[in-house]
């Protein structure tokens, strides 16, 4: 149970970096090219820049489903990569069929796997409101000028 726990831990660690360092990535972006998102035409650029943001984010909640796919194969709780990744993204996105289950000696592996993605998706999701605040604000700001 330590074991798992404290892998779980880890896994959760490599994953929120991972995701932060696409947030980083997508911040700097922003604050490189969003001034023009403030310049018409604006629903179209708005929709376009949500977009890439999304397809970004899911980028790097890829990338953390691959972490777990791999750290299932590295324990031994898999063989293969196609059931690990499979099961990764099923439990990282708590969408949890139940076709694929670890055995008991790492089952609380899998609910840690939904609890990271369960705090990833959160993460992301404010991620996303606060970029289309920060647009919607930049158009406000342009519009009155």
């Amino acid at each position: 149970m330590i074991t798992q726990l404290f892998i779980g831990g880890v896994l959760i660690a490599v994953t929120v970096t991972v995701q932060v360092l696409f947030f980083g990535g997508a911040i700097t972006v922003l604050n490189k090219f969003g001034h023009s998102l403030a310049k018409p035409p604006l629903v179209r650029k708005t929709i376009f820049s949500l977009i890439v943001v999304v397809l970004w984010i899911m980028i790097g909640h890829s990338v953390g489903a691959w972490v777990w796919a791999a750290a299932y194969i590295i324990v031994g709780a898999f063989d293969t990569l196609e059931p690990a990744l499979y099961f990764s993204l099923v439990t990282f996105t708590t969408l949890g069929y139940g076709d694929i289950t670890l055995g008991s000696d790492w089952r609380l592996l899998s609910a840690i796997t939904a609890a990271n993605g369960l705090l990833a998706f959160g993460l992301s999701t404010a991620f996303l409101v606060e970029f289309l605040s920060e647009v919607t604000k930049a158009q406000q700001r342009s519009s009155e000028k």
